[in-house]
């Protein structure tokens, strides 16, 4: 019984500590999205209320209008698809060979990749920069999205998920005729929904908010990602040359920024937690 009481309020304190946690994750959310919908001087109020008096779409308006806040929006979900994608194909290619081809120099060929993690972006902006000018690419989507397209933690989740499938279903396969790259494509891809879905998500995410390479590679909107051109939003509003910072078009379009990241993890959060759980099973 003492036994069962202790377990009980273990339980309990430990579901407290995560709705409280939940609690102070959601609350910036919230707040953001409702002074989208509120006039300027109801966002200014003291006391604060966390509901519209009088709910307004002119925070919106002003976004969308004056400024080319929609081409932001496509040039993003367009990178964003693009990068996601090509990760996707040639991360599962990648990771596949390492976890099941046998060839001189693999050990220390994954070794160099993972090492890869350890060098930030800016040690390559420069490299970047100079190779994408020579073939005319900067100021394009494609120089946004390409460069992204080379995730490593995406080979790693890959190679540990690919471990964990048993080798006799390819031996199978193997014997009714099939090839490698068949056996990927007609076997281990199906198989492995939750981990491709898992570096799906952090690759969408990570181009989406991608901000210092797209600030580089372009300077119009026709190819300017949404970070870049909120930036350039934030500025207009922050209050600059005396006069005072406007937050209602400031909140509504960083919740135009946000939702669809939010969007997609929402849907496919249940394959993303169990991708990541079944990598780490084995080394």
């Amino acid at each position: 019984m003492k036994s069962f009481s202790s377990r009980t309020l273990n339980q309990s304190v430990l579901y407290l500590l995560l709705l409280v946690s939940t609690l102070l994750v959601l609350a910036p959310l919230v707040w953001m999205t409702v002074c989208a919908f509120k006039a300027e001087g109801e966002i200014l109020r003291y006391p604060p209320t966390w509901i519209p008096e009088s709910p307004t779409f002119e925070n919106f308006e002003k976004v969308l209008t004056r400024y080319a806040f929609g081409q932001w929006w496509f040039n993003s979900i367009i990178a964003a698809v693009c990068a996601t994608t090509l990760v996707l194909v040639l991360d599962s290619l990648a990771a596949y060979a390492f976890a099941r081809l046998e060839f001189r120099g693999r050990r220390i060929l994954y070794s160099i990749i993972l090492s890869m993690l350890m060098v930030p972006i800016q040690v390559t902006i420069i490299p970047l920069y100079l190779e994408f000018s020579a073939l005319g690419l900067i100021d394009s989507l494609v120089a946004v999205f390409l460069p992204t397209t080379a995730l490593v933690a995406g080979v790693f989740i890959l190679r540990q998920f690919f471990r964990n499938i048993p080798i006799e279903l390819e031996e199978a396969a193997f014997i009714d005729g099939a090839n490698r790259f068949q056996i990927w494509w007609r076997i281990v891809i199906p198989l492995s929904k939750p981990a491709l879905v898992s570096v799906a998500i952090i690759t969408f995410i990570n181009s989406w908010n991608a901000f210092l390479w797209p600030l580089v590679a372009t300077y119009s909107d026709k190819s300017r990602t949404l970070p870049v051109g909120i930036g350039q939003f934030f500025s207009a509003f922050s209050g600059s040359a005396g006069s005072a910072p406007q937050f209602g078009p400031v909140m509504a379009a960083a919740l135009l920024a946000t939702f669809p990241a939010i969007i997609v993890f929402l849907i496919l959060q249940t394959y993303f937690v169990r991708g990541v759980t079944m990598s780490g099973l084995k080394g």
